[in-house]
């Protein structure tokens, strides 16, 4: 009984170490900017769905929204903080609803698995990263006014670099796969 406690503890220890190393993940990737055209390019939703992928839905999840939490108590962890506010008045702006679309990417790259082929995992990759976007126009569309060209401000400028990092990770996704099925 005891060897069952002490594996419990040791998994449930692991477990929050994990989490707590996404979210860093999370914040370093929406912290470091790389030149790209028309508008530079984050790694952000890149690793949200990397998480999802290498972490499962379970901890993949509590990665991602131990990031938006911490976002919104107001630590410096989204792309444009503190320059552009900090706390529940940057979550709420803008940007809340790609935000929100983070937990159902990374729950949807989760489902990838070993079996799949390059082209399904792609598709997937790409319908996962979509959510971000739809989730994300529909709330930008709602703050700032349906009148306003609404994919030309909160979808277009992203798509190539959507692209690129989607792409990316299908590559390298049965490489992750078997270190995920190993671990």
């Amino acid at each position: 009984m005891e060897l069952i406690k002490n594996l419990s503890q040791t998994k449930l220890i692991k477990s929050v170490l994990v989490v707590i190393l996404g979210s860093i993940a999370l914040t370093i990737s929406a912290k470091i900017k790389i030149p790209f055209y028309p508008v530079p390019m984050t790694m952000q939703t890149f690793v949200v769905l990397f998480l999802g992928v290498s972490l499962g839905y379970k901890i993949g999840l509590a990665s991602i929204g131990l990031y938006l939490f911490e976002g919104i108590l107001g630590l410096p962890v989204f792309s444009n903080s503190p320059e552009k506010g900090v706390g529940l008045i940057y979550f709420t702006g803008p940007t809340m609803g790609y935000l929100i679309g983070f937990l159902t990417a990374g729950y949807l790259a989760s489902k990838v698995n070993n079996k799949d082929s390059l082209l399904l995992i792609l598709a997937k990759l790409t319908i996962a990263t979509s959510t971000i976007y739809m989730l994300g126009l529909l709330w930008l569309g709602t703050l700032i006014g349906w009148d306003k060209p609404i994919i030309a401000l909160g979808a277009q400028p992203f798509l190539l670099a959507e692209i690129f990092k989607v792409v990316l990770l299908a590559l390298i996704t049965k490489q992750i796969l078997k270190i995920r099925n190993f671990i």
